[in-house]
């Protein structure tokens, strides 16, 4: 157990056993990978598209770029941080791809099957949609090193899957500084709170005793919601500073968190 301080005033009056990590954003600077992940599916939708449908292509294709950057979240050579790509899952995106496509006027079982199959052709085989090896944030490896030496226990908790964070671990020799992980393979998955107390029951703990550490609210909310003791925002993992609501403190480098035994 150990007291966690932001800037050197505790955050609670109390101690923590556990703290609960999002991946994408927090614990890794994934945005590359994301944004050449969504170029790609927006690209080969074009070209099944043209492949699918000759007569009506020109018009299809002019408006589904468009259509799909905004479902996307991507904004020039940026993606935005709350947006589908960086926050959902990937059968969620996968749901949102059928959706614009239905939106240029396929019929949504034709839909459902295209975006399939371009999500089939772009991801890689490691199945976490891309480079397996994003970087780690700037001073992650230090902080899981004052964590587990001070006994506090730590887990992933994200919306991709468990091969995708374990390759992403084992890339950067991290596996053993994490307890436990709940990833998109598992039910309840985030945002659900309930995915926040089946972790900590894999922990041997509650959320009562543990912190979350996220990039985006949904993250945040579904640890209020779950009763998890302190709640922090992380805004350095993307371009742009993600939209994190006032209430939760929030921090920008890890040399912002100070473990201080019990």
């Amino acid at each position: 157990m150990a007291q966690l301080l932001l800037r050197g005033a505790p955050l609670i009056a109390g101690e923590i056993e556990a703290v609960l990590f999002d991946k994408d954003g927090t614990l890794c600077h994934s945005e590359p990978r994301l944004l050449a992940l969504a170029r790609a599916r927006v690209e080969q939708c074009q070209r099944l598209l043209l492949e699918r449908h000759p007569q009506e292509a020109a018009t299809m294709v002019a408006e589904l770029a468009p259509l799909l950057e905004a479902t996307y979240g991507l904004q020039g050579n940026t993606i935005h941080p709350a947006g589908t790509t960086a926050v959902a899952s990937r059968d969620h995106n996968l749901i949102s791809t059928a959706t614009a496509l239905a939106q240029l006027g396929l019929g949504w079982p034709e839909a459902l099957e295209l975006a399939d199959a371009v999500f089939q052709q772009c991801d890689l085989p490691s199945g976490d949609g891309g480079d397996p090896c994003p970087r780690a944030t700037d001073g992650l490896h230090q902080l899981l090193q004052q964590l587990n030496g001070a006994g506090v226990a730590c887990a992933v908790i994200s919306n991709d899957d468990q091969r995708g964070i374990a390759a992403f671990l084992a890339s950067h020799n991290l596996g053993h500084c994490f307890a436990a992980l709940r990833s998109a393979d598992h039910h309840p998955r985030k945002p659900d709170p309930a995915a926040v107390a089946a972790l900590c029951s894999d922990l041997g703990t509650k959320p009562g005793q543990c912190a979350l550490i996220g990039d985006a609210n949904s993250d945040l909310l579904m640890a209020e919601r779950a009763g998890v003791a302190v709640v922090l925002g992380y805004s350095a993992g993307w371009q742009q500073r993600p939209p994190l609501a006032s209430r939760f403190p929030q921090l920008a480098h890890w040399r912002e968190l100070e473990v201080r035994s019990a």
